[in-house]
């Protein structure tokens, strides 16, 4: 049978009645409507496909843009090295560093950053540059971290600096002011958190020349980066008037035994406007020289000799009243900001994780803001975690606004400008404790 009817569709097919006629025609329609009809079905398959071969392309691609790594960072953790004079004489400063170990146990306990754990890896330097270029160089050669983070003191980040560029290491928020730290062109993977020297000078010049405009001025400088960053940036703020305004520049040694003579030397001098750019144990020396000579000048302190246990009340607080320095974060013991809820979030942070640690302590709350800091900046970098979008980032800071920033202060950064913090407000000592005063004061002139 199946011969049959294969013999008889091709009987009709040869010799065709007309219903096999009719049938043929239905027959050769169908295969033309279907021949007519396959490229168009083959297109659109072909389409498709493309189609999903190209999401799965952008899919991927979206995946690999979204995860960046260098060395040091993975999808679980992000490495970090540090180097703390945990001994010897600058060991006050070990704080910064057991702050800071505490604050990112904090923010591991919360899931990380960006699902990411802070792996921080800390080592002594006992604020030695040679220890700091060995224990640097074990951090990034063995331990292989993403970039160091605070390392501490001019000297030993200025020994660091051609290495960790050379090898294109982000040097992050180095703890000092130096102005050399600001040079995006030279040094681009170096960035400096503390205010910058040359910076503050300028604020004071502007305070000068806003209520002081006929000083005779007299400055005493330490005779390193930091005494001479802050004399340029005097010079530069008061512009043409500085030829004419200060009187008198005398710088001491660090290994001076004290700095009597220089404030005997400027007395001499006619000064009424005495510029103090030292560190606290010259500058308590200096408060104590002005009182035994009953010499009552305006008396402006920089920021790092300010802080009143270092420095105040070793020369004595009654003769320290009516000092002038600047300030850019809160004084935690201070009562007006006992009701501050970033205040009340540190002491309750220190309170769980640095129980051992004084909470008054402003080396504590400087680690603590520095921190916040660069926990912003892992932030933005989301999954691109490379060192040069950690530095792109670092560089392009927006508005941020530590727990411990005076109100109206804000960090701003940019690519050709790495001063961290650049808006201050004048301060006065009452007796016991600094009273702010006056407007919020920015420096924006040249960053170097």
């Amino acid at each position: 049978m199946p011969r049959s009817l294969r013999g008889g569709e091709r009987s009709s097919t040869l010799f065709g009645s007309d219903g096999d006629r009719c049938n043929q025609r239905k027959k050769t329609i169908g295969r033309k409507f279907r021949q007519e009809e396959q490229p168009n079905m083959s297109n659109r398959r072909v389409f498709m496909a493309a189609t999903a071969a190209l999401a799965f392309a952008v899919s991927a691609s979206q995946a690999l843009a979204q995860k960046k790594y260098d060395t040091g960072a993975s999808d679980t953790e992000i490495k970090i090295g540090q180097t703390v004079p945990f001994s010897g004489a600058y060991s006050v400063y070990a704080n910064i560093g057991k702050t800071q170990a505490a604050y990112f146990k904090m923010i591991n306990d919360q899931g990380g950053i960006n699902g990411r754990k802070i792996n921080l890896i800390q080592y002594d330097d006992a604020y030695s540059p040679p220890k700091t270029v060995e224990q640097v160089r074990k951090l990034v050669e063995g331990d292989e971290v993403l970039f160091t983070f605070q390392l501490i003191g001019t000297a030993a980040n200025a020994a660091v600096q051609k290495y960790l560029n050379g090898k294109k290491v982000p040097q992050l928020l180095a703890s000092t002011g130096a102005a050399r730290f600001n040079d995006p062109q030279n040094y681009p993977w170096t960035i400096a958190y503390n205010p910058n020297y040359v910076s503050e000078g300028r604020i004071y010049a502007k305070y000068i020349l806003a209520n002081h405009p006929n000083a005779k001025i007299g400055v005493l400088y330490q005779n390193d980066d930091m005494g001479r960053d802050y004399l340029a940036g005097l010079k530069s703020g008061l512009g043409d008037k500085a030829a004419g305004m200060i009187v008198g520049e005398v710088s001491y040694e660090v290994t001076d035994p004290t700095v009597d003579s220089q404030v005997v030397k400027l007395k001499s001098m006619g000064v009424d406007l005495f510029y103090d750019a030292s560190t606290p144990k010259f500058a308590a020396q200096a408060i104590k020289k002005l009182a035994d000579l009953g010499w009552t000048p305006v008396h402006i302190l920089d920021i790092n000799a300010s802080p009143i246990s270092a420095t105040l009340k070793p020369a004595g607080l009654e003769i320290s009243k009516g000092i002038i320095s600047t300030q850019y974060g809160k004084e935690p013991s201070d009562p007006q900001w006992k009701d501050d809820p970033g205040v009340k979030a540190f002491f309750a942070f220190m309170d769980k994780y640095f129980p051992e640690g004084d909470k008054l302590n402003t080396v504590n709350t400087y680690a603590y803001s520095v921190a916040e800091l660069l926990v912003q900046v892992l932030k933005q970098c989301g999954d691109d975690l490379t060192r040069e979008n950690v530095m792109k980032q670092v560089a392009n800071i927006k508005d941020f606004t530590p727990s411990f920033a005076l109100p109206g202060i804000k960090i701003n950064t940019g690519p050709n400008d790495y001063r961290v913090n650049k808006q201050m407000q004048m301060m006065k000592f009452n007796g016991e404790r600094w009273e702010l005063f006056g407007p919020i004061i920015e420096d924006n002139g040249p960053s170097g």
